[in-house]
């Protein structure tokens, strides 16, 4: 009800518009969760045919035939899937009870993953691992969409290309990840592809085919008979959303590059090093690092846009000091830090939903007016200028300021009429002039009211969970529940969450800082206070030193830099003679230089 009185003051076309969490040209990905493992196959797919991927024929094979449609989905399990390719000529050995067992448990370990993460070979089949680059034609999940649009915004990110949309990159360019151009052309696709070669015309979904001759461990076999199955890759996106991979990025411009070079120096680097499963796990925790970066990079952006209504330009831009607990939760004292300093961060982060929706508020009002629709035009691959003009009619620094802002002055008061009864804690916002002076942010108070906590705070939270990797092996974050005191409500349970180095980031992050600056092979010495430094200066990620606002003991900072210190030496990742920093160096386990022909087995 609440929102059809919304569509009835500011109209449908705009309240479709703003009705939702997100604003893509702040950060082009829904906020909600999303699981990121399950990102590589279609960031591979969109790579190789330069479109989003559509309808696959996943469910058509491994679906019992006779079901309805509906029905399908809840009959694609391990089960299914392994009875089906137990009967294909190129897979024999897998005809008795037990075979079958050991065929699905092989699926489910190194292939497909189910419901919920859960065990077992009767549950419903939900993702594809990126266990080989044929992954990119299983369409799990079966929505392209519900990845988020983040393989889009990597892609974007990746490509680096300059116009509205991602295209076919031409012959002539140069560039790490080409878009359309086959294997060779492409950083992460050559990692992936061991064995296939494209036979036929490059845009065929039936180009990719499998040198039985090229030796792939069981993991890459097996996706390769899932994919042999399906017969070809999975039609272009049809329908509303579009085939079109979006260009825009988000305004952490800084942050953005990092993740773009983070990946391209590992991938070249590593992954014909490392051996293909811990180089996956690794590559995760890559991802992980960047986007979480990003993502906490656009936050702190967004929260100062709305105190001095300007995109800090690109130099100075640098994601928020968060305290990392280097024991991984094995020290009481660091955990209840890391802690303490993330839940104060959630604290300000609760403004950002209602910061978007001011946003997204002024961004449709601004495109109405016939003297500003040609910058509205000019926001892709990045929408700083268009966020900057955006502040200065918040803050009334533009010609244009004074009718925006009175004409939704005007629909703050027609609304406020109409919800006095249906949404009275809404109303009484939209009448709060004196604790709400300026009526963007008004509106944009009572709107996100209205969406309620479920739509806005509660989903932000999951997508920086998901951001985080959180309560993975290879993840940024640990969570747990608690019980705390409330003066109103009593006891009552919540989750809190803690920053952690696993053994897998720890692992990614001295390989990649090893890496010496442009496209140099090898690996440059670096000492492990340099270590501490970058990755606080690059990520945020403060070891030794307390964030701003936050006071610790040095006693505690220097426990937890020698924990930290101890967890690097135990992993073969630190040297040293003597206890002079000076001496103290990191080491690769996996040299670059020493490449070896089973790593991608």
């Amino acid at each position: 009800m609440s929102r059809q009185i919304v569509e009835d003051v500011l109209g449908r076309d705009m309240t479709r518009e703003i009705w939702t969490g997100n604003y893509e040209k702040v950060f082009p990905v829904s906020i909600q969760d999303f699981d990121l493992s399950a990102v590589l196959p279609a960031v591979f797919y969109m790579f190789r045919f330069g479109r989003r991927r559509g309808k696959g024929k996943f469910l058509q094979t491994f679906a019992p035939a006779g079901e309805i449609k509906n029905e399908k989905r809840r009959v694609a399990t391990i089960e299914t899937v392994a009875a089906r390719l137990s009967q294909t000529p190129s897979l024999e050995g897998f005809h008795g009870e037990a075979e079958l067992a050991v065929l699905g448990d092989l699926l489910l370990c190194y292939c497909l993953e189910n419901t919920n993460r859960a065990l077992g070979r009767t549950v419903p089949i939900q993702r594809v691992a990126p266990a080989h680059y044929m992954a990119s034609w299983i369409d799990l999940p079966e929505h392209v969409g519900n990845l988020r649009y983040v393989p889009e915004m990597i892609v974007a990110m990746l490509a680096d290309q300059r116009g509205g949309t991602i295209e076919q990159n031409r012959a002539e360019d140069r560039t790490w990840f080409a878009v359309g151009r086959g294997f060779d052309k492409n950083l992460l696709l050559s990692a992936f592809h061991t064995g296939v070669q494209i036979q036929g015309e490059l845009a065929s979904l039936t180009a990719d085919k499998f040198d039985e001759g090229v030796p792939v461990g069981i993991d890459q076999l097996l996706m390769i008979r899932l994919a042999q199955e399906l017969g070809a890759a999975p039609e272009k996106l049809r329908g509303n959303e579009g085939e079109y991979i979006s260009n825009q990025r988000p305004i952490a411009e800084r942050a953005a590059d990092y993740f773009s070079e983070d990946i391209r120096k590992f991938v070249r680097a590593y992954a014909s090093v490392i051996p293909r499963q811990s180089f996956v796990i690794m590559l995760e925790s890559c991802m992980a690092v960047g986007l979480t970066t990003i993502l906490n990079s656009v936050i702190e952006i967004l929260l100062e846009w709305a105190e001095t209504s300007v995109v800090r330009e690109k130099s100075k831009q640098h994601p928020p000091l968060l305290f990392v607990d280097a024991s991984n939760g094995t020290d009481r004292r660091l955990r209840s830090l890391a802690e303490h300093c993330f839940d104060d961060f959630l604290r300000r982060v609760e403004r950002f939903p209602t910061i978007l929706m001011v946003a997204r508020l002024l961004d449709s009002e601004a495109r109405s007016r016939r003297n500003l629709r040609e910058y509205a035009r000019q926001t892709r691959p990045y929408a700083t200028n268009w966020l900057n003009l955006l502040g200065s009619i918040l803050h009334d620094r533009h010609e244009e300021s004074q009718r925006i802002l009175d004409r939704m002055d005007d629909d703050t008061q027609k609304l406020a009429e109409r919800l006095r009864e249906d949404a009275p804690d809404a109303a009484e916002v939209l009448e709060d002039t004196q604790g709400y002076p300026n009526p963007a942010r008004r509106l944009a108070e009572a709107l996100t009211l209205l969406l309620g906590r479920e739509n806005t705070q509660t989903k932000l939270l999951k997508c920086i969970d998901s951001s985080l990797l959180i309560g993975r092996p290879n993840g940024l974050a640990a969570k747990r529940r608690i019980r705390q005191e409330d003066s109103v409500t009593g006891k009552k349970t919540r989750e809190i969450r803690s920053l952690v180095f696993t053994d897998s980031v720890l692992d990614y992050l001295v390989h990649l800082l090893l890496l010496p600056s442009g496209n140099q092979d090898g690996v440059r010495p670096l000492s492990f206070k340099e270590f501490v430094r970058i990755i606080r200066d690059r990520y945020g990620f403060c070891v030794d030193q307390a964030p701003p606002g936050m006071t610790v003991s040095n006693d505690l900072l220097q426990a937890n830099r020698a924990i930290l210190e101890r967890r690097l030496r135990d992993l073969g990742l630190l040297t040293g003679v003597n206890d002079a920093e000076a001496m103290k160096r990191l080491w690769v386990r996996f040299n670059p230089e020493r490449k070896l022909d089973h790593a991608v087995d």
